[in-house]
């Protein structure tokens, strides 16, 4: 625990609060941020993916077991949350908002620290966790925009489901699975090229992730914030362990399922609350509360469920 502490936990902390520093400081034009995001989004991170995916050993990885680990819990949270729009007196647009915030995740975040974990083996299977998490949540939450957002604002669906089809990330992980079970062999320039393009993947993502941190909360959020983040950093993660312990996931692999449901939500999900008539506002305290409060309750959790 210790180790974690010293070795990612405090490391993200740091650039988090630079990323936020850097924003409202130095670089202040959001125009240097949206191309940096773009940059990390669309090339670096799908680069990391290819590069660590490609050399890792897949044949001890049960896929069934990472999927069912991740899907049950998403679904169960989802439900969950529905069933708590009238007890928490939410309007359409902030139920939606709180399916956001239960389910989605910052996978930079999840990438430092199975990193920390268990160097590049560890990235590799994060990677192919978020395979199976990054479509699904984005379904997930735009089923339940299209259902509860703002029906002014949400008529923009049919270009969130083109962009899922073609996500970068699941792009990144299906190139590097191809390379992998294929046996593709890959020249040294190109190999030195894309291990370059993969370098910046993890502090790059980290400074955005902590760029647009901001806590503009009101007693009416207060309840719906904190229900999301129980769910989100304790009670998601705690079942996706039960589950893949229950089906035999051990070593990097079931790390990975935990670390991958532990992770605060993504800052992204702020632009999908926007476009398709969510409740931005909440969306943005939401991500806030949960980056802070994920780098306390991460290391609980992963100790918890005897990751570490």
């Amino acid at each position: 625990m210790a180790q974690l502490i010293l070795g990612a936990v405090i490391p993200i902390v740091a650039l988090l609060a630079f990323g936020s520093f850097l924003r409202r400081r130095v670089l202040t034009d959001s125009g240097f941020w949206r191309g940096l995001e773009w940059l990390t989004y669309h090339i670096f991170t799908p680069m990391l993916f290819v590069t660590s995916i490609s050399v890792t050993d897949l044949h001890r990885v049960s896929p069934g077991a990472v999927i069912v680990s991740i899907v049950v819990p998403i679904l169960t949270v989802t439900a969950i949350v529905l069933l708590l729009k009238r007890p928490l007196k939410m309007t359409g647009p902030a139920i939606s908002s709180l399916v956001q915030g239960g389910t989605r995740i910052n996978t930079y975040l999840g990438l430092v620290f199975m990193d920390a974990l268990y160097g590049a083996d560890g990235v590799a299977l994060f990677a192919l966790a978020a395979a199976v998490m990054v479509p699904l949540v984005n379904v997930v939450a735009v089923s339940t925009l299209t259902v509860y957002g703002d029906r002014r604002v949400n008529g923009a669906r049919p270009r969130i489901f083109r962009e899922m089809v073609t996500n970068p990330l699941i792009l990144g992980c299906a190139a590097g699975l191809a390379i992998n079970l294929l046996a593709i062999p890959v020249p040294k320039p190109v190999e030195a090229t894309l291990t370059l393009l993969a370098a910046p993947a993890l502090v790059a993502g980290t400074l955005i992730a902590g760029a647009p941190i901001t806590f503009a909360l009101s007693r009416v959020d207060l309840a719906g914030i904190a229900t999301t983040s129980i769910l989100k950093l304790a009670l998601l993660p705690i079942g996706a362990a039960t589950l893949g312990g229950a089906l035999g996931l051990s070593g990097a692999a079931y790390a990975a399922v935990v670390v991958i449901c532990a992770v605060p939500t993504s800052p992204s999900a702020y632009v999908l609350a926007n476009r398709l008539g969510g409740d931005s506002r909440l969306m943005a305290s939401i991500t806030a509360v949960q980056t802070v409060t994920a780098a306390v309750t991460l290391p609980l959790v992963l100790h918890l469920t005897s990751v570490v």
